[in-house]
């Protein structure tokens, strides 16, 4: 009889704590929302001072015997960003930037051909305002659970951001280089000038470094980068000037 109950103590007990971490988790989902939420409004003022991303390449760095602990950004408002720059990282990044809502579903259809068609992930669908809440908000790592978050941020600022504040942040945390962070840090370390004055070529060379910064050099460019600087800048002729 005592063993029954204390079986039946056992099972409660087992319940409650069931329902004490369930109630847990969805507080703490919850409050993450809310702060998500707050967050993202309180950025359509105020800039983003340091990144995920900026601090784990700063740990890589100090952790590596060949690499350099190095942060440079600095931040320049959307009126100081050379139009070159902003016509290059929509033409390359984002064709229909200045009209999607946050998601580019006929550029993901495409890409998924294209990436079905070459047995490969070669190209990705991803906008520029996904690719400033991954890297404004979250961590570089791909994961089903960031992807998941990288929509909600997405939908937030679109839903608070003008597409100048979502461009402006974006051209600002964006990774140009090894502790290269923004296109004035950019532009003064590889080009020696302000990124107001930034020519079509230079605006298209610095694009062309993406998605593999760590990996490229616009100030050197190879005949790979000079190709792609080529095809942005004919992209750019087409597109004309962006209207956001």
């Amino acid at each position: 009889m005592a063993q029954n109950k204390d079986i039946t103590a056992k099972k409660k007990k087992r319940k409650f704590s069931f329902k004490k971490f369930f109630r847990r988790l969805g507080l703490a989902v919850l409050i993450y929302f809310l702060w998500t939420v707050l967050i993202t409004f309180a950025y359509k003022w105020i800039n983003p001072p340091i990144t995920i991303l900026m601090v784990q390449r700063c740990l890589e760095q100090s952790f590596s015997s060949s690499r350099q602990v190095r942060l440079k950004k600095t931040w320049v408002d959307y009126d100081d960003i050379s139009k070159n720059m902003v016509l290059a990282v929509i033409a390359a990044e984002d064709n229909n930037f200045p009209n999607h809502k946050g998601f580019d579903f006929k550029a993901i259809e495409h890409a998924q051909k294209v990436n079905k068609q070459r047995g490969k992930k070669a190209f990705g669908g991803s906008t520029i305002t996904q690719q400033t809440a991954k890297n404004a908000f979250l961590w570089i790592q791909k994961s089903y659970i960031r992807k998941g978050l990288e929509a909600w941020h997405t939908v937030l600022m679109e839903t608070f951001w003008s597409k100048r504040r979502i461009m402006e942040v974006y051209l600002n945390i964006i990774e140009f280089g090894d502790g290269i962070y923004g296109v004035e840090a950019a532009s003064q370390y590889y080009f020696h000038h302000s990124a107001k004055t930034l020519t079509k070529r230079e605006a298209a060379l610095l694009t062309s470094v993406l998605p593999s910064p760590l990996k490229r050099n616009p100030a050197h460019p190879s005949s790979y980068l000079n190709r792609r600087a080529d095809n942005i800048q004919k992209r750019m002729n087409i597109i004309g000037r962006p209207r956001i």
